[in-house]
């Protein structure tokens, strides 16, 4: 199937089968894409960690508002979170990227106040999101990204110290029944001539 054809089919699934399970090498996989997740000056400023045991996969639900049951009946839930300690970032960069990449963080990004550099952290990981969306309709998975979770209660239970979490996505195989899927409710666009323009 080409990209094209992949964007018009993935959706948001609403209701998944919880009775199949994603196999363990298209876990691994999708683990390897976003390790591979292109961000800024290859800055790479986050943690991905993904759930399948039920125990935790429950309490993340638990403090997930409407998500609750799409987070239980999916196979895995994936947590996408940023680094919160500008300090630690700076350290990674200055251990992992080349001078050229230091450089222009200290340029253009060191400057700014606090609050900013965290924002641009964060919009990598968004970047990694689009990534992992697509990989995941190639690998005929389904997938829920939500940003409606009680972050700092993700950021417990994970124990992410130096991290926040920003977002997470229910991965697995959409129920039969799911009403949301294209098939049965077509895609709702605004015209293309609104959106996408030419110079």
């Amino acid at each position: 199937m080409n990209f094209l054809d992949l964007a018009k089919s993935r959706y948001t699934a609403k209701k998944y089968n919880e009775t199949e399970k994603i196999a363990d090498e298209k876990i691994q996989q999708l683990k390897e894409i976003l390790w591979l997740s292109p961000s800024s000056i290859n800055s790479q400023p986050w943690k991905f960690v993904f759930v399948s045991d039920e125990k935790t996969k429950k309490q993340l639900a638990g403090v997930s508002c409407f998500n609750e049951q799409k987070i239980n009946e999916a196979s895995h839930l994936v947590v996408f979170s940023a680094i919160d300690n500008v300090e630690k970032f700076e350290e990674q960069i200055n251990q992992n990227l080349p001078e050229g990449s230091i450089g222009y963080y200290n340029q253009f990004l060191k400057p700014l106040p606090e609050p900013e550099i965290k924002s641009w952290l964060q919009h990598q990981v968004y970047l990694a999101l689009g990534f992992f969306l697509s990989a995941c309709a190639s690998l005929e998975i389904d997938s829920t990204p939500m940003e409606g979770i009680k972050k700092e209660e993700y950021d417990k239970i994970l124990a992410l110290n130096g991290y926040k979490s920003l977002f997470a996505v229910a991965i697995g195989y959409r129920n039969p029944e799911d009403s949301n899927q294209p098939a049965l409710k077509p895609k709702s666009r605004l015209a293309l001539e609104k959106t996408i323009h030419s110079i």
